[in-house]
């Protein structure tokens, strides 16, 4: 029976004797394992009373039985939902009551916490542990290892994700088998995976970088993967001799540059280093690619979309840029007020259009129509420019724009002035309540180590540089910036740390 995403992922290696994940304990999962695996607990799936469109919710660690989970829900026709394994039991509730999944899965030391929640939502609950022991698979164990496909469209939903939820609460956005297909197909085009690639994986399978990005461009290609739980870079150090390409935010390699193992000739053998889910400093571009010789390959995508851009593998990949658009995706730059497409160079919001844009969010048919235009594109909320050679360069988010005295400031304009200066690794700027102004621009400073941040020295060095109104009227100094698992900055974190400094006393 017709389901596209598992035909085109996983039904082609069938049989298969090739290793598909390779495992932290020097053993190998071959395809043929992995998808009797996955048969097994689709039939679990069933058992559970899991029909086609249900939502199964995972808040799991990572592992092969994790990614058996995940491809035994597109089998047998259900929604999957990973969930962070960070978030708290009152977040799960959230979820799961928003979700109503009619299974949920979650590790051993999870289940007195989730077991009040799961009953609530009426759902059944079964755990998986990180060493892939758990109540899901000793009931797969006793399933056959053959499982007829449940026939799915390209329109029916395969998972939900939910948003970081930053400017309330997270929205569920719902990915369609074409979704997802669509974006592996166009990024095994545009990266140029093959059969032969070893994929080194230590990215979390809760989120799209991991999991549709990395998992679903390897099962496309037929590749392998070297399936770590987490980045630790004596691992990845270890491993790398074995992989073709890796999949990495910007934490992965500053971590490798700081280990001196890390070599010219370590790497010499490697195809493709790719960087998302946070900006990538020039600094790093650099010192990547005079240590290795290798240029990082920045791309863009976020939930809703999956993956948009991307730098090219043949040709410049820019430092500072996201690249262009990926094959089959429309991009274009809107002023937000008049909604007309701003000449190139100029600042808008990014607005994308193309099989790869999710359906909606999850009951929310009035958002949904929020972010849509009528004839089909999807405002993303981030704030770029194109520049004169056609690549585009994330400026920062619509919500992070600081309006001071009636002006606009583009947060990114500033940081990428203040990480120049000496002494200053990375920075963030935000808006804060201001008496005056109504919002002051206040920079936020992570020195490099063994420097002293001058606020009035720094102020000093970009004064001439931007203009009076986009300059910061405080410097603040941190050990480091508060960050998400992806390794985004949490801006909502300063600003809240930081919200009283312009109140008056």
């Amino acid at each position: 029976m017709p389901n596209a995403l598992y035909d085109a992922l996983f039904a082609p290696h069938q049989g298969s004797s090739k290793p598909f994940l390779y495992l932290p304990d020097n053993t190998a999962l071959s395809y043929d394992a992995f998808l009797k695996l996955t048969a097994q607990i689709a039939h679990v799936l069933q058992e559970q009373d899991v029909k086609p469109g249900d939502r199964v919710a995972a808040q799991v660690k990572k592992s092969a039985e994790a990614l058996a989970l995940y491809a035994a829900c597109i089998q047998a026709g259900a929604i999957f939902l990973p969930l962070n394994t960070a978030y708290t039991p009152n977040e799960v509730e959230y979820f799961v009551g928003n979700a109503e999944p009619r299974l949920v899965v979650c590790d051993r030391a999870s289940h007195e916490a989730l077991l009040p929640i799961a009953e609530k939502a009426g759902a059944r609950l079964l755990t998986l542990n990180g060493d892939g022991t758990g109540t899901l698979t000793d009931e797969a164990a006793r399933q056959p290892d053959r499982f007829v496909t449940i026939s799915r469209t390209g329109d029916d939903l395969a998972a939900f994700l939910y948003t970081s939820g930053t400017t309330g609460r997270s929205k569920g956005a719902m990915l369609t088998q074409d979704n997802l297909l669509s974006n592996a197909q166009s990024l095994v085009e545009a990266w140029r995976f093959t059969a032969d690639d070893v994929l080194l994986h230590a990215l979390p399978i809760f989120h799209t970088h991991g999991l549709f990005v990395a998992c679903n461009v390897i099962l496309l290609a037929g590749g392998s993967m070297i399936f770590l739980p987490s980045f630790k870079t004596d691992e990845v150090i270890s491993w790398l001799p074995k992989a073709t390409s890796m999949m990495g935010v910007p934490t992965f390699y500053t971590r490798l540059l700081d280990d001196p193992r890390f070599t010219r000739e370590l790497a010499s053998h490697m195809r493709l280093f790719t960087s998302g889910s946070a900006p990538l400093l020039a600094e790093t571009h650099n010192a990547f690619e005079e240590r290795t010789g290798h240029r990082i390959l920045e791309r863009y995508g976020m939930t809703e979309t999956n993956m948009t851009t991307s730098n090219p593998y043949d040709g410049e990949r820019r430092a500072g840029t996201v690249g262009f658009a990926l094959p089959n995706v429309e991009i274009r730059v809107v002023d937000p007020e008049t909604c007309k497409t701003v000449p190139d160079g100029e600042i808008g919001v990014l607005e994308v259009r193309g099989p790869n844009v999710f359906k909606g969010y999850w009951q929310m048919p009035e958002k949904t129509k929020e972010e849509f235009r009528e004839d089909g594109f999807f405002i993303t909320g981030d704030v770029v420019a194109i520049d004169k050679d056609g690549y585009v360069q994330i400026v920062g988010r619509a919500k992070d724009l600081i309006i001071s005295g009636g002006f606009n400031i583009y947060p990114k304009e500033v940081e990428l002035l203040l990480d120049e200066q000496e002494g200053v690794l990375e920075s963030a700027v935000i808006g804060l309540p201001h008496p005056d102004f109504g919002e002051g621009v206040v920079g936020v400073v992570v020195p490099r180590n063994g420097s002293t941040i001058n606020e009035e020295k720094l102020l000093a060095g970009i004064h001439d540089k931007i203009a009076r109104f986009k300059q910061p009227k405080r410097i603040f100094t941190v050990d480091e910036l508060p960050r998400n698992t992806m390794g985004k900055v949490q801006k909502k974190i300063l600003r809240d740390r930081f919200a009283d400094i312009f109140q008056t006393k």
